[in-house]
């Protein structure tokens, strides 16, 4: 399971977040989550409550925003968010298209006290 190493790397980014603005509690991690980035949100979240116990992050709310994947058509130049895992445009079935968003996972806000 690799949302372990995922959650051990994102709490130590709130360390350090933490410890530049030196606060001691963080309240609230927010992400967004790619849905072609690999992670499991329900195992995320099991690993996320798992491992933040003990930390500046014990206690505080854990919020995945998830991201579908937009794409962008090199045919009709336009943006598309898909419902379906289907490359092609929505708007001229075109193939010619390029993932914008929706790949990645990032820690999007820290709510901190």
């Amino acid at each position: 399971m690799h949302e372990y190493s995922i959650v051990q790397a994102l709490l130590n980014q709130c360390e350090e977040i933490a410890e530049k603005n030196s606060v001691t509690k963080v309240k609230k991690v927010v992400t967004k989550i790619g849905v072609l980035s690999g992670v499991e949100p329900d195992l995320l979240q099991t690993a996320f409550d798992t491992f933040k116990e003990g930390t500046i992050c014990d206690g505080c709310d854990f919020v995945m925003n998830i991201q579908k994947v937009i794409i962008y058509c090199n045919d009709c130049k336009n943006d598309s968010e898909l419902d379906e895992l289907v490359m092609a445009c929505p708007k001229c079935s075109g193939l010619n298209t390029n993932v914008i968003d929706g790949e990645d996972m990032y820690l999007m806000t820290l709510e901190m006290e």
